[in-house]
Protein backbone atom coordinates (compact mmCIF):
# COMPACT_ATOMS: atom_id res chain seq x y z
CA UNK A 1 0.00 0.00 0.00
CA UNK A 2 0.84 3.64 -0.37
CA UNK A 3 -0.65 5.48 2.59
CA UNK A 4 -1.12 9.24 2.66
CA UNK A 5 -2.46 12.02 4.85
CA UNK A 6 -4.27 14.83 3.06
CA UNK A 7 -5.85 18.15 3.89
CA UNK A 8 -4.94 21.35 5.69
CA UNK A 9 -2.03 21.46 8.10
CA UNK A 10 -2.99 19.93 11.48
CA UNK A 11 -6.31 18.73 10.02
CA UNK A 12 -5.07 15.91 7.78
CA UNK A 13 -7.20 12.86 7.05
CA UNK A 14 -5.98 9.36 6.10
CA UNK A 15 -5.96 8.00 2.59
CA UNK A 16 -4.16 5.80 0.12
CA UNK A 17 -3.00 5.72 -3.48
CA UNK A 18 -4.82 3.09 -5.52
CA UNK A 19 -3.37 0.94 -8.30
CA UNK A 20 -4.28 3.59 -10.89
CA UNK A 21 -2.55 6.36 -8.94
CA UNK A 22 -5.78 7.92 -7.69
CA UNK A 23 -6.04 9.21 -4.12
CA UNK A 24 -8.76 7.63 -1.98
CA UNK A 25 -10.10 8.47 1.46
CA UNK A 26 -9.64 6.08 4.41
CA UNK A 27 -11.31 8.14 7.13
CA UNK A 28 -14.25 5.72 7.24
CA UNK A 29 -11.88 3.01 8.42
CA UNK A 30 -9.30 4.77 10.62
CA UNK A 31 -8.77 8.11 12.29
CA UNK A 32 -5.27 8.78 10.95
CA UNK A 33 -2.09 7.21 9.61
CA UNK A 34 -0.64 7.11 13.09
CA UNK A 35 1.63 4.78 15.10
CA UNK A 36 -1.34 2.73 16.31
CA UNK A 37 -2.09 1.35 12.81
CA UNK A 38 1.47 0.54 11.71
CA UNK A 39 1.65 -2.97 13.20
CA UNK A 40 1.49 -5.90 10.76
CA UNK A 41 -2.06 -6.94 11.69
CA UNK A 42 -3.49 -3.45 11.17
CA UNK A 43 -1.71 -3.06 7.85
CA UNK A 44 -3.05 -6.41 6.66
CA UNK A 45 -6.57 -5.28 7.57
CA UNK A 46 -6.16 -2.09 5.56
CA UNK A 47 -4.71 -3.99 2.60
CA UNK A 48 -7.82 -6.19 2.50
CA UNK A 49 -10.21 -3.25 2.06
CA UNK A 50 -12.04 -2.96 -1.30
CA UNK A 51 -9.95 -0.08 -2.58
CA UNK A 52 -12.22 0.67 -5.53
CA UNK A 53 -15.12 1.42 -3.18
CA UNK A 54 -13.27 4.05 -1.16
CA UNK A 55 -14.25 7.70 -1.84
CA UNK A 56 -11.99 9.61 -4.19
CA UNK A 57 -10.07 12.58 -2.81
CA UNK A 58 -10.59 15.84 -4.76
CA UNK A 59 -7.83 16.80 -7.17
CA UNK A 60 -5.30 19.28 -5.82
CA UNK A 61 -5.59 18.23 -2.19
CA UNK A 62 -2.52 19.03 -0.10
CA UNK A 63 -0.58 15.98 1.03
CA UNK A 64 0.67 16.34 4.59
CA UNK A 65 3.41 14.38 6.37
CA UNK A 66 2.78 10.72 5.59
CA UNK A 67 2.88 9.69 9.29
CA UNK A 68 1.23 11.48 12.21
CA UNK A 69 2.63 11.79 15.73
CA UNK A 70 6.20 10.80 14.96
CA UNK A 71 7.90 10.06 18.27
CA UNK A 72 11.56 10.07 17.26
CA UNK A 73 13.22 11.41 14.12
CA UNK A 74 16.57 9.63 14.08
CA UNK A 75 19.17 10.44 11.44
CA UNK A 76 22.30 8.70 10.22
CA UNK A 77 25.24 10.85 9.15
CA UNK A 78 27.78 10.15 6.41
CA UNK A 79 26.24 6.83 5.38
CA UNK A 80 27.35 7.04 1.72
CA UNK A 81 31.08 6.74 1.02
CA UNK A 82 31.23 9.49 -1.61
CA UNK A 83 29.23 11.87 0.59
CA UNK A 84 31.72 11.40 3.44
CA UNK A 85 34.52 12.21 1.00
CA UNK A 86 32.83 15.36 -0.37
CA UNK A 87 32.24 16.57 3.20
CA UNK A 88 35.92 16.07 4.01
CA UNK A 89 35.03 13.66 6.81
CA UNK A 90 36.49 10.34 7.84
CA UNK A 91 34.56 7.31 6.63
CA UNK A 92 32.64 6.05 9.69
CA UNK A 93 33.37 2.62 11.10
CA UNK A 94 29.95 2.47 12.76
CA UNK A 95 26.79 4.49 12.17
CA UNK A 96 26.82 8.17 13.21
CA UNK A 97 23.52 8.98 14.91
CA UNK A 98 21.81 12.26 15.70
CA UNK A 99 18.26 13.46 16.25
CA UNK A 100 16.18 15.89 14.24
CA UNK A 101 13.36 17.73 16.04
CA UNK A 102 9.93 16.37 15.13
CA UNK A 103 8.71 19.99 14.95
CA UNK A 104 10.71 20.21 11.68
CA UNK A 105 8.31 17.79 9.95
CA UNK A 106 6.18 19.12 7.07
CA UNK A 107 4.41 17.75 4.02
CA UNK A 108 6.30 16.77 0.90
CA UNK A 109 5.33 19.88 -1.06
CA UNK A 110 5.08 22.47 1.69
CA UNK A 111 7.32 25.53 1.54
CA UNK A 112 10.87 25.24 2.84
CA UNK A 113 11.50 28.31 5.01
CA UNK A 114 15.01 29.66 5.54
CA UNK A 115 15.12 30.66 9.21
CA UNK A 116 16.26 34.06 10.39
CA UNK A 117 20.07 34.28 10.48
CA UNK A 118 20.61 31.22 8.27
CA UNK A 119 22.90 31.51 5.23
CA UNK A 120 24.07 27.94 4.49
CA UNK A 121 20.85 25.95 3.96
CA UNK A 122 21.46 22.63 2.21
CA UNK A 123 19.44 19.72 0.81
CA UNK A 124 19.74 15.96 1.42
CA UNK A 125 17.54 13.34 -0.25
CA UNK A 126 17.25 10.27 1.98
CA UNK A 127 15.38 7.01 2.36
CA UNK A 128 13.19 7.19 5.45
CA UNK A 129 12.43 4.02 7.43
CA UNK A 130 9.15 4.02 9.38
CA UNK A 131 9.08 1.65 12.34
CA UNK A 132 5.97 -0.50 12.74
CA UNK A 133 6.67 -2.63 15.81
CA UNK A 134 8.48 -2.04 19.10
CA UNK A 135 12.14 -2.91 18.53
CA UNK A 136 14.77 -3.37 21.24
CA UNK A 137 18.04 -5.29 20.82
CA UNK A 138 16.78 -6.89 17.62
CA UNK A 139 18.86 -9.38 15.67
CA UNK A 140 20.30 -8.35 12.32
CA UNK A 141 18.46 -11.06 10.38
CA UNK A 142 15.12 -10.02 11.94
CA UNK A 143 15.52 -6.24 11.72
CA UNK A 144 13.45 -5.70 8.55
CA UNK A 145 10.45 -7.34 10.25
CA UNK A 146 10.10 -4.31 12.54
CA UNK A 147 9.59 -1.87 9.67
CA UNK A 148 6.12 -0.73 8.58
CA UNK A 149 7.35 0.97 5.42
CA UNK A 150 9.46 3.62 3.79
CA UNK A 151 9.20 7.21 2.61
CA UNK A 152 11.17 10.03 1.03
CA UNK A 153 12.91 12.41 3.47
CA UNK A 154 14.60 15.73 2.73
CA UNK A 155 17.04 16.15 5.63
CA UNK A 156 17.39 19.92 5.22
CA UNK A 157 20.45 21.30 7.01
CA UNK A 158 21.91 24.67 8.01
CA UNK A 159 25.62 23.92 7.63
CA UNK A 160 26.87 26.91 9.59
CA UNK A 161 24.78 25.97 12.60
CA UNK A 162 25.73 22.33 12.15
CA UNK A 163 29.49 22.66 11.73
CA UNK A 164 30.83 26.10 12.60
CA UNK A 165 31.48 27.85 15.90
CA UNK A 166 29.70 25.87 18.59
CA UNK A 167 27.95 23.94 15.86
CA UNK A 168 25.95 20.81 16.64
CA UNK A 169 24.27 18.50 14.15
CA UNK A 170 20.89 18.57 15.88
CA UNK A 171 20.98 22.40 15.94
CA UNK A 172 21.71 22.56 12.22
CA UNK A 173 19.01 20.05 11.30
CA UNK A 174 15.97 20.96 13.36
CA UNK A 175 14.54 24.29 12.17
CA UNK A 176 10.85 24.43 11.30
CA UNK A 177 10.22 23.00 7.79
CA UNK A 178 13.60 21.19 7.73
CA UNK A 179 11.96 17.74 7.70
CA UNK A 180 9.68 17.11 4.70
CA UNK A 181 8.46 13.48 4.73
CA UNK A 182 6.33 11.69 2.15
CA UNK A 183 4.30 12.09 0.03
CA UNK A 184 3.56 8.41 0.64
CA UNK A 185 4.30 5.80 3.27
CA UNK A 186 5.05 2.77 1.11
CA UNK A 187 4.49 -0.45 3.05
CA UNK A 188 7.10 -3.18 3.04
CA UNK A 189 5.11 -5.54 0.84
CA UNK A 190 5.78 -3.16 -2.08
CA UNK A 191 9.54 -2.93 -1.45
CA UNK A 192 11.39 -6.03 -2.58
CA UNK A 193 14.79 -4.76 -1.43
CA UNK A 194 15.41 -1.42 0.31
CA UNK A 195 19.01 -1.54 -0.93
CA UNK A 196 17.97 -1.42 -4.60
CA UNK A 197 16.27 1.97 -4.80
CA UNK A 198 17.25 4.90 -6.98
CA UNK A 199 17.09 8.33 -5.33
CA UNK A 200 17.60 11.77 -6.84
CA UNK A 201 17.30 15.49 -6.16
CA UNK A 202 17.14 18.57 -8.41
CA UNK A 203 17.47 22.27 -7.60
CA UNK A 204 15.93 24.65 -10.14
CA UNK A 205 15.79 21.79 -12.62
CA UNK A 206 19.48 20.87 -12.29
CA UNK A 207 20.23 17.36 -11.00
CA UNK A 208 22.39 17.58 -7.89
CA UNK A 209 22.02 14.08 -6.43
CA UNK A 210 21.52 10.82 -8.32
CA UNK A 211 22.43 7.56 -6.63
CA UNK A 212 21.15 4.27 -5.23
CA UNK A 213 20.58 2.95 -1.73
CA UNK A 214 22.93 0.14 -2.78
CA UNK A 215 25.73 2.62 -2.04
CA UNK A 216 24.95 2.86 1.69
CA UNK A 217 27.85 2.02 3.99
CA UNK A 218 25.46 0.56 6.57
CA UNK A 219 22.29 -0.97 5.05
CA UNK A 220 18.80 -0.56 6.47
CA UNK A 221 18.76 -3.79 8.47
CA UNK A 222 22.10 -2.93 10.05
CA UNK A 223 20.80 0.51 11.07
CA UNK A 224 17.61 -0.82 12.68
CA UNK A 225 19.49 -3.50 14.62
CA UNK A 226 22.26 -1.07 15.65
CA UNK A 227 19.97 1.74 16.80
CA UNK A 228 17.78 -0.70 18.76
CA UNK A 229 20.77 -1.44 21.00
CA UNK A 230 20.82 2.15 22.28
CA UNK A 231 17.12 3.07 22.37
CA UNK A 232 13.80 1.34 21.98
CA UNK A 233 12.33 2.01 18.56
CA UNK A 234 8.57 2.53 18.67
CA UNK A 235 5.87 2.49 15.98
CA UNK A 236 5.93 5.75 14.06
CA UNK A 237 9.59 6.49 14.71
CA UNK A 238 11.45 7.50 11.54
CA UNK A 239 15.06 6.74 10.65
CA UNK A 240 16.58 8.92 7.91
CA UNK A 241 19.29 6.68 6.53
CA UNK A 242 21.81 9.18 5.10
CA UNK A 243 22.30 11.03 1.85
CA UNK A 244 24.39 10.35 -1.27
CA UNK A 245 26.90 12.84 -2.70
CA UNK A 246 25.84 16.06 -4.39
CA UNK A 247 24.90 18.32 -1.48
CA UNK A 248 25.50 22.08 -1.60
CA UNK A 249 28.30 21.79 0.96
CA UNK A 250 30.32 19.62 -1.42
CA UNK A 251 30.17 21.99 -4.41
CA UNK A 252 33.14 24.19 -5.19
CA UNK A 253 32.14 26.83 -4.35
CA UNK A 254 29.13 25.77 -2.24
CA UNK A 255 25.72 26.67 -3.70
CA UNK A 256 23.32 27.04 -0.79
CA UNK A 257 19.59 27.51 -1.11
CA UNK A 258 18.05 30.97 -1.42
CA UNK A 259 14.48 32.27 -1.57
CA UNK A 260 12.81 31.42 -4.87
CA UNK A 261 14.73 28.18 -5.41
CA UNK A 262 12.72 25.04 -6.16
CA UNK A 263 13.86 21.70 -4.73
CA UNK A 264 12.49 18.48 -6.24
CA UNK A 265 13.41 15.01 -5.03
CA UNK A 266 12.21 11.45 -5.03
CA UNK A 267 12.88 7.76 -4.63
CA UNK A 268 11.90 5.11 -7.15
CA UNK A 269 8.30 4.06 -6.45
CA UNK A 270 7.89 6.37 -3.45
CA UNK A 271 6.55 9.54 -5.06
CA UNK A 272 8.15 12.96 -5.36
CA UNK A 273 8.60 16.03 -3.20
CA UNK A 274 8.66 19.64 -4.38
CA UNK A 275 9.51 22.54 -2.09
CA UNK A 276 9.64 26.24 -2.90
CA UNK A 277 12.26 28.00 -0.78
CA UNK A 278 11.03 31.10 1.06
CA UNK A 279 12.47 33.49 3.66
CA UNK A 280 11.15 33.66 7.22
Amino acid sequence: MKLIRYGADAFERPGLVDAQGRLRDLSGHLADVSPSILDPASLRRLAALPTGELPLIPDGARLGPCVANVGKFICVGLNYLDHAKEAGAAVPTEPILFMKATSSIIGACDDLVIPRGASMVDWEVELGVVIGSRAKNVALDEALNYIAGYCVVNDVSERGWQLQGSGQWVKGKSADTFGPIGPWLVTCDEVADPQRLNLWLRVNGVTRQNSSTAQMIFPVKHLVAYISKFMTLLPGDIIATGTPPGVALGAKPPIYLKPGDVVELGIEGFGEQRQIVTAS
